[in-house]
C-alpha cells in the first residue's frame, strides 16, 4: 500500500503508483478528463483484481471536445460488470479533473492529483506532474475530495456507460472530428487552460412559519399530514408526498418526524442539510441534531442530516446498523431511482420511508413510484395550490421565436449546442428578448438559458441597455451565489441569467418575473423552473412568466402543465391550445404563437407514429427497450393504446422491428396466447395472480399444469401481504372469511373464479378440467425462455394497472372531496 508516504511529487511512471495504490484498497475512485484505450488496457487487469478482492471501483470520464475514445469507453465497460463507470456530458464547458483516490479499511487513504489523464503516454511515458498525498496528513482534504467525487459521479450531467450511451457518444464523436480536423491544437490549448470551479454556498430560503419554536403546520402541510396518518393506519411502510415548490416540504417532513424517535434526512445538496436541520430544530427543539457529510460525522444524534454522496460510500453507510433509524426522509425524491440513492435505500431498514418532491417524474425513465410501492400519500399540483391561494398567481406571456429549430440537430435528449448557440448569440435575438422582457417584466427576474455562453451574452447585452444584470454559473468570479441572491432580494440586481442553477434546492420568494430564453427540452425541468417564481411574498401580486416559443420539441404540449388535472389519464383528452387557468391567472399568447401551436397540433403525427415516437423517446432515455410496466409508468402515450392498436405490446415491438429473428418466430406461433394474456377480462386480479405463480416456477416449468391447491398458499400470501391488495381484491364477504389461511376455502375460491372463468372463456388459451388448470400451448425449451419473459412482463403490467385503477376509483374522489371540505382557504 502506498499510504506510508506523506506528500510525494510524481513526474514519471504514474502507473506504478496507481497499481501499488490499488493493492488492498477497499475503494478506488478515478475521475479524468479523457479515457484512452491504451490507458484502459494498461490498468484493466489491476482493476479487475481489485474488484475480485471486494473493492468498490467507480470511474468518471469526460466527453469534452470528444477526446475520450469510444473504444476506450467500451473497454472500460467490459472490464467487469461490478465496475461502475459514468460519462460526464460537458455540453461544451471545460472538464479537466485528473484525480485518483484510494480508500482503505484501516482508515488510511491516498489522493493523487495532477496532470495525467487515463492514457498510456500520461501514465508511462509523458512529461507529467502529479502530487500524491497521504490522507492522514490532510484528512479533511481527503474527505472533501471523496465527497466531491461522489457529487460529480452522480451529477445530473452524467450518464451511465452502457452500449446505448457509448453508441450515442460515438456518433457525436465522429461528427465532431469530421468538423474539427485541427483537434490536436485544441487539445493542447485546453490542457494549458486552468479549470476553475467556484463552490459557493447558498441557502434555501424557507419562509418562517410563525414566531418562536411553537410553530404549526400550514394548510397544505395539514392536508399531507392527514393523508400520511391514514397511510400509517393502513400499515404502509413507505410513501411519497408530491407538493409543488413553495408549500413547505421540509417543514412537512419535520412535523411528520415527531412520530418517530430516530430520523435520517438525506439530501444531495449541503445547504439543504443545514436548512433542514434548522427547520426540524424549530419543530422539535428537545431533540439532538447532527450533520453527516464529508466534513462532519455526527451520526449519534436523534436526527441525522446526511449527504447522499457520503452515505453512497460503503464504509460510511455501514457505519450505521440497517435498523438504526425509525424514519428515513429522502429529499428531492425524484432522484431516488439513481444508483447513489438505491445503495442507501436498499441498505437501511427503517420503520417508514418518506420521499418528498415537487416533480416525481424522472427524466431518465427510472421508476420512482416503485420505490414507495406506488403509494403516493398526498399530491398537489402547482395549479391546485394557486387555486387554494397557497402559491402566487401567474401571468404567462408566450412570445414568438422565429428560430427554425427543425434545422438544428437533435442529439437524442437535447439540441446540438453549437448549432443552437449560432442562432441564439445574435444581437437581433438579444434585442427581441430584451424588448419582450421590458414589456412584461416586474422587479426581479431569473432568466433561464441554454448554455453559459448564452447567459454571458445576454447579461452583457442587458448591461449595455443600462440594466443591472448578472450571469451566474459555476465559472462566475467576483460574486458568490449567496451575494447574488442577497442583491436580487434587496432589489439592487434586476436580472440573474443562469442555466440550471436554480432548478431545485434554492428559492427566492421576491422573484416576480421568470424569463425563458431556451427551448423546452424537458417538461420536468420546465416545471421545476416555473416553481422558482410562485412563492408568496409581500408586495408580490403575481409572477410574470415570459417564454419564447418556437417550433421546438414539446412546444405544442408544454402549456398543458398549466391546466393539469389530477387523476386525468394521459392521452385521454385533447387539450385546447389555450388552457383554462385559475382565477387571477392569465395566459397571453402572441398571434404568431397561437398560429404556430395550432399548426403543430394539426401536424401531429399519425397515431401509430406518435406511439412509436413516445416509445423511442423512452428507449433512448433507458438505453434499452422498456418493459411494458416501464412504458406505462414513463411513456408519454397511454400504455393501453399499444394493446388497442397492435393487439399487444409484443405486437407493437414486432411492428417497430424491435424483435430478433428468433423472437419473431415465437411471436408468429404464440400470438394468440399473448393476446389472451393481454385481453382476458379482469374484474379482480385473481387470473394474473395464478399466472404469476406459474411464472415464478421458472423458465422450464412455467407452462406446466397446476391445481388450485398448489396455487393456494402463494395466492393467499400475495393478496393479503399488502394492505392495498387485501382492501381492493380480498375485502368482499366471501374473501374476508379467508383472511386467515384456509387451504380448502382458498382452493375452492381459485377453482371457481380465476381458473373456471378463464378456462371457459370464448377463445381462451387456457383450460380447466378435472380440477387442473393448463395452458393450450406447448413451447420448446428455446421458445419457453422468450415466452416466459413476455408473459411475465404482461402479467406484472396488468397487475400494476389493475390495482392502480381500482385505487384511483375508490380513493381519488373521496380523498379530493375530503381535502376540499376541510381545507378551503
Amino acid at each position: 500500500m502506498s499510504t506510508k508516504l506523506n506528500v510525494k511529487l510524481i513526474t514519471e511512471n504514474l502507473a506504478d503508483e496507481l497499481i501499488a495504490g490499488m493493492q488492498n484498497a477497499s475503494g478506488i475512485y478515478i475521475m479524468t478528463s479523457f479515457v484512452m484505450h491504451s490507458g484502459v488496457r494498461l490498468l484493466a487487469p489491476h482493476l479487475k483484481r481489485a474488484l475480485d478482492h471486494g473493492a468498490e471501483v467507480r470511474m468518471l470520464a469526460g466527453d469534452y471536445l470528444f477526446v475520450s475514445q469510444p473504444e476506450g469507453l467500451r473497454a472500460l465497460k467490459e472490464i467487469d460488470d461490478r465496475l461502475e463507470a459514468r460519462l460526464w456530458r460537458s455540453a461544451g464547458t471545460s472538464f479537466h479533473p485528473k484525480a485518483y483516490l484510494f480508500d482503505y479499511e484501516n482508515g488510511e487513504g491516498l489522493l493523487i492529483v495532477g496532470s495525467s489523464n487515463f492514457s498510456l503516454s500520461a501514465m508511462r511515458m509523458g512529461m507529467e506532474w502529479n502530487l500524491a498525498m497521504n490522507a492522514q496528513v490532510e484528512p479533511y482534504t481527503f474527505q472533501l475530495a471523496t465527497e466531491k467525487f461522489m457529487q460529480n459521479f452522480y451529477h445530473e450531467s452524467t450518464l451511465p456507460l452502457n452500449d446505448h450511451t457509448i453508441q450515442l457518444y460515438e456518433d457525436e464523436y465522429k461528427h465532431y472530428h469530421q468538423k474539427n480536423p485541427e483537434l490536436i491544437r485544441q487539445i493542447i490549448e485546453m490542457e494549458e487552460a486552468e479549470y476553475r470551479s467556484i463552490d459557493d454556498v447558498y441557502q434555501e430560503v424557507e419562509p418562517l412559519e410563525g414566531s418562536g419554536t411553537a410553530i404549526k403546520p400550514r394548510q397544505a402541510q395539514e392536508a399531507a399530514l392527514e393523508e400520511l396518518e391514514r397511510t400509517l393506519e393502513e400499515e404502509y411502510d413507505k410513501a411519497m408526498v408530491v407538493m409543488a415548490t413553495g408549500l413547505g416540504k421540509t417543514y412537512l417532513a419535520g412535523f411528520f418526524a415527531q412520530r418517530f424517535v430516530s430520523v435520517l434526512f438525506i439530501a444531495h445538496r449541503e445547504e439543504i442539510l443545514h436548512q433542514a436541520q434548522k427547520s426540524f430544530q424549530r419543530i422539535m427543539p428537545d431533540r439532538t441534531y447532527g450533520i453527516y457529510n464529508g466534513q462532519f460525522k455526527e451520526g449519534a444524534a436523534d436526527c441525522v442530516f446526511a449527504s447522499i454522496y457520503t452515505l453512497g460510500m460503503k464504509k460510511h453507510r455501514e457505519s450505521f446498523s440497517p435498523d438504526r433509524f425509525d424514519l428515513i426522509v429522502v429529499d428531492e425524491f425524484h432522484h431516488a431511482a439513481a444508483a447513489s440513492y438505491q445503495t442507501v435505500i436498499q441498505y437501511f431498514k427503517p420503520k417508514f420511508l418518506l420521499g418528498i418532491t415537487a416533480t416525481p417524474d424522472r427524466m431518465d425513465g427510472k421508476d420512482v413510484y416503485a420505490i414507495c410501492e406506488g403509494n403516493v400519500a398526498y399530491q398537489i399540483h402547482f395549479i391546485e395550490a394557486i387555486r387554494r391561494g397557497w402559491l402566487s398567481p401567474f401571468r404567462y406571456f408566450g412570445v414568438y421565436d422565429d428560430t427554425d429549430y427543425t434545422k438544428i440537430r437533435w442529439m437524442g435528449t437535447r439540441y446540438d449546442e453549437e448549432q443552437l448557440a449560432a442562432s441564439q448569440l445574435q444581437e437581433s435575438q438579444a434585442a427581441k428578448i430584451y424588448e419582450a422582457w421590458n414589456k412584461h417584466k416586474q422587479t426581479r427576474t431569473i432568466g433561464f438559458c441554454s448554455s453559459i455562453r448564452q447567459a454571458d451574452y445576454l447579461a452583457h447585452y442587458f448591461q449595455e441597455q443600462g440594466i443591472t444584470s448578472l450571469s451566474l454559473h459555476s465559472g462566475t468570479v467576483g460574486i458568490s451565489r449567496e451575494e447574488a441572491i442577497r442583491r436580487i432580494t434587496e432589489g439592487s440586481l434586476e436580472v440573474i441569467f443562469t442555466v440550471d442553477l436554480f432548478n431545485e434546492g434554492v428559492d427566492i420568494p421576491s422573484v416576480d418575473t421568470l424569463l425563458f430564453v431556451r427551448p423546452t427540452e424537458s417538461l420536468t425541468v420546465f416545471t421545476q423552473q416555473i416553481g422558482r417564481g410562485l412563492r408568496l411574498a409581500d408586495h408580490k401580486n403575481y409572477c410574470a412568466i415570459i417564454d419564447l416559443i418556437g417550433n421546438y420539441r414539446n412546444a405544442d404540449v408544454k402549456l398543458k402543465l398549466f391546466s393539469k388535472q389530477e387523476g386525468q389519464e394521459k392521452g385521454s383528452k385533447k387539450e385546447p391550445i389555450i388552457p383554462s387557468v385559475p382565477v387571477d391567472c392569465e395566459i397571453n399568447l402572441e398571434t404568431e404563437v397561437i398560429n404556430l401551436l395550432d399548426e403543430l397540433s394539426r401536424r401531429r403525427l399519425p397515431h401509430r407514429d406518435q406511439l412509436l415516437r413516445s416509445f423511442l423517446d423512452l428507449k433512448n432515455e433507458l438505453g434499452r427497450v422498456p418493459t411494458y410496466l416501464e412504458l406505462h409508468l414513463h411513456g408519454s402515450s397511454n400504455s393501453l393504446e399499444y394493446r388497442n392498436e397492435f393487439g399487444s405490446y409484443i405486437g407493437f415491438l414486432y411492428w417497430a422491428e424491435c424483435l430478433e429473428p428468433a423472437e419473431k418466430e415465437v411471436f408468429y406461433k404464440y400470438e394468440a396466447w399473448i393476446r389472451d394474456v393481454e385481453k382476458t377480462v379482469m374484474a379482480k386480479s385473481y387470473k394474473m395472480v395464478v399466472l404469476l405463480y406459474m411464472l415464478e416456477r421458472g423458465v422450464e416449468s412455467w407452462p406446466k399444469p397446476v391445481t388450485p391447491r398448489e396455487v393456494a398458499p402463494f395466492f393467499h400470501k400475495y393478496l393479503t401481504e399488502k394492505e392495498y391488495r387485501r382492501r381492493i381484491d380480498f375485502s368482499d364477504r366471501e374473501a374476508q372469511r379467508l383472511w386467515t389461511y384456509d387451504e380448502d376455502g382458498v382452493s375452492q375460491l381459485i377453482a371457481r373464479m380465476p381458473m373456471q372463468k378463464w378456462g371457459s372463456s370464448k377463445g381462451s388459451m387456457t383450460a380447466f378440467e378435472d380440477r387442473v388448470f393448463s395452458l393450450r400451448i406447448e413451447p420448446t425449451a428455446e421458445e419457453s425462455v422468450i415466452l416466459h419473459k413476455w408473459t411475465k412482463e404482461i402479467c406484472l403490467f396488468r397487475l400494476h394497472l389493475h390495482f392502480e385503477r381500482k385505487e384511483q376509483r375508490s380513493n381519488y374522489h373521496d380523498k379530493s372531496q375530503r381535502i376540499s371540505n376541510n381545507l378551503q382557504p
